[in-house]
């Protein structure tokens, strides 16, 4: 069959809403791009561990260490459903694990951040997951299979992430005046970089236009950072806390509220590497790789002599 007509069929599935899977063909730019996405998906997954894991044991209660513990096990569950998902793709583990270590490839800009206090623990829980449910949800029905059925539990878990987030700012801003004090500092620090997690403006966006062609995502960077905004406006209102955003007002006319610009700038200086925590970031991705190298040499070895036995 020849190209055309491959294409003529790619698109026809995609037309009919049928998913792709790692045995179709699919056009080269296609493969590349779900391929860049998930596996910067699963990076984010992998880094996002690192601010939350260095608060389990200064959590104030046995109870919220082992929620935060019980987080953070998902996360890493989370990069390895993905990793799978990125590898049907051909592109094997130790290669993106490389782009990782190394820097070549990209994750989340949010983790570039310092977590400073443990109502950061709340306002990544309830922005920084909230925005990144704002986002996998869609990708329950993006067109590539394998994503978007490791997305399926993956949306489960993170709505818990979410609850988990609400729950321990709900409780400081119901506190003494220094705990609502702690946590409208997080509001303050964490809103602008959750804003910025949904990616560039669309005019800006250089993949956005043959992301939602493809049905990769089903909404623009733009759709999903207003949503989340007209969701999490009112949240904040429950709590007591403000919006640092002076341009904060509910539009009728757009039935959703108007809301100042993030600085692109910072932005693209964190996606740059220039981050507060970027170096500090890789390095302990680095470190850690490096540790656990003997854990994989010795399951290599186990699963080489298990495979010569179950041969013999």
């Amino acid at each position: 069959m020849d190209t055309a007509k491959l294409e003529e069929n790619f698109d026809a599935k995609l037309l009919r809403n049928e998913n792709i899977e790692p045995k179709d063909w699919m056009p080269d730019n296609y493969r590349k791009h779900v391929t860049r996405q998930v596996s910067q998906h699963a990076h984010s997954e992998i880094i996002g561990m690192l601010p939350e894991g260095n608060w389990i044991t200064r959590a104030p209660s046995m109870r919220r260490k082992m929620v935060l513990l019980a987080k953070v096990q998902d996360e890493a569950g989370h990069g390895l459903y993905l990793y799978s998902a990125a590898e049907t793709m051909g592109t094997s583990r130790d290669e993106l694990l490389d782009q990782l270590n190394t820097g070549k490839a990209k994750y989340s800009s949010i983790f570039n951040y310092p977590t400073l206090t443990w109502s950061d623990m709340g306002a990544v829980g309830w922005l920084v997951d909230g925005a990144a449910i704002m986002n996998q949800v869609m990708l329950q029905r993006t067109s590539y299979g394998p994503y978007a059925r490791a997305m399926v539990r993956i949306c489960k878990e993170e709505s818990f992430h979410q609850r988990q987030g609400f729950e321990i700012m709900q409780v400081l801003a119901a506190g003494t005046p220094a705990q609502k004090e702690m946590a409208q500092d997080s509001l303050n620090r964490w809103w602008w970089p959750s804003l910025m997690m949904f990616g560039p403006p669309d005019d800006q966006s250089p993949n956005t236009a043959n992301a939602i062609k493809w049905k990769i995502k089903r909404e623009s960077n733009d759709q999903l950072r207003q949503r989340f905004v007209n969701q999490t406006v009112p949240q904040a209102a429950l709590l007591g806390l403000t919006v640092p955003d002076d341009a904060l007002k509910w539009n009728e006319e757009k039935k959703g509220y108007d809301f100042g610009t993030p600085n692109w700038e910072e932005f693209n200086n964190v996606v740059r590497g220039n981050g507060p925590c970027n170096k500090e970031r890789l390095a302990a991705r680095n470190k850690a790789h490096s540790g656990g190298a003997w854990v994989r040499l010795a399951a290599a070895t186990f699963a080489e002599k298990r495979n010569k036995a179950v041969a013999a």
